[in-house]
């Protein structure tokens, strides 16, 4: 998360965890209410697999650090970043609303509106070299300890048949936070699978 972000933040109130009210079954998980089954291990998530869905590590060219994870399946895309949370509050509120200005400032049109996540950021970004705008949507989920951000691209950005589809591959993943102490809105580690 770029430091004005984290400078932004500092100073906000605190927020109510906002998730789902079957978070805790359907996801996204954490570790402890996670069923065993074979999963990806990245670290601080783990992914299910299923047929045709491809896997991208986004690694942060100076420091060669994984810092998210974009999962496609069927002309969609959601990029992955867990996040340290207190455990008493939630942190996707007041991330929302860096997120949207820090979006805004960037030049796109940026909408807050109830998904099947709860509050999300529905936004169309500035055309890019191809001189098509974009569409995502930025959602997020509270969890103990964490905060799992996505950003939804491609079919499922303005499909609401598509998006149920990659929703529910997000719930899917499980939060690996571990029991070391990191600031809230820290990135939790992630790295690339272990050869099988």
């Amino acid at each position: 998360m770029p430091d004005d972000i984290e400078e932004q933040l500092e100073d906000e109130e605190s927020f109510e965890k906002s998730a789902p009210a079957d978070r805790d079954q359907a996801g996204p998980l954490d570790e402890a209410e996670a069923p065993v089954r074979p999963y990806i291990d990245l670290g601080g998530l783990r992914i299910v697999p299923r047929q045709g869905l491809q896997m991208r590590l986004e690694v942060e060219e100076a420091s060669k650090r994984v810092v998210a994870v974009t999962l496609e399946h069927d002309g969609s895309t959601v990029q992955l970043q867990p996040f340290a949370a207190p455990r008493s509050e939630g942190i996707w509120g007041s991330v929302r609303g860096v997120v949207a200005e820090q979006l805004e400032r960037q030049g796109a049109t940026v909408e807050e509106a109830d998904g099947l996540l709860g509050p999300e950021l529905r936004c169309t970004l500035q055309p890019g070299p191809d001189g098509q705008a974009r569409a995502v949507r930025v959602v997020g989920v509270d969890g103990p300890r964490w905060m799992l951000q996505g950003i939804i691209a491609g079919r499922a950005a303005t499909d609401e048949e598509a998006v149920a589809g990659i929703v529910e591959i997000y719930r899917s993943t499980v939060v690996c936070r571990g029991e070391t102490p990191m600031p809230p809105r820290e990135l939790i580690p992630l790295h690339a699978p272990k050869p099988a």
